[in-house]
């Protein structure tokens, strides 16, 4: 499998996005080490994966100030979770 992570650093948040090149099964977890942020700042998750690749991602990264995922339709990313004051559970954040 080639890379599966990119990172991409901004000023508030950090942008993990990922590809596949072949089909994954749910035994890929038990090895799957993401990309380490910076838990200061906010992660938005950008790719097409399974349902349970995103929820395995989004506690991965839960101890980061916000999540949120990455919606190429809405030109966005939607905070999924949050620990600050700056962004709110469905706030839209434009990338």
């Amino acid at each position: 499998m080639r890379r599966l992570f990119s990172v991409e650093e901004k000023e508030n948040f950090t942008v993990v996005s990922f590809t596949f090149d072949e089909f994954l099964s749910p035994d890929f977890l038990k090895k799957l080490v993401p990309p380490k942020v910076d838990f200061r700042k906010g992660v938005i998750l950008s790719g097409r994966g399974p349902i349970w690749f995103y929820g395995y991602l989004i506690h991965f990264y839960h101890p980061s100030k916000f999540i949120a995922a990455y919606d190429p339709r809405l030109g966005g990313a939607v905070v999924v979770e949050s620990h600050c004051d700056e962004h709110e559970v469905g706030d839209l954040i434009k990338v």
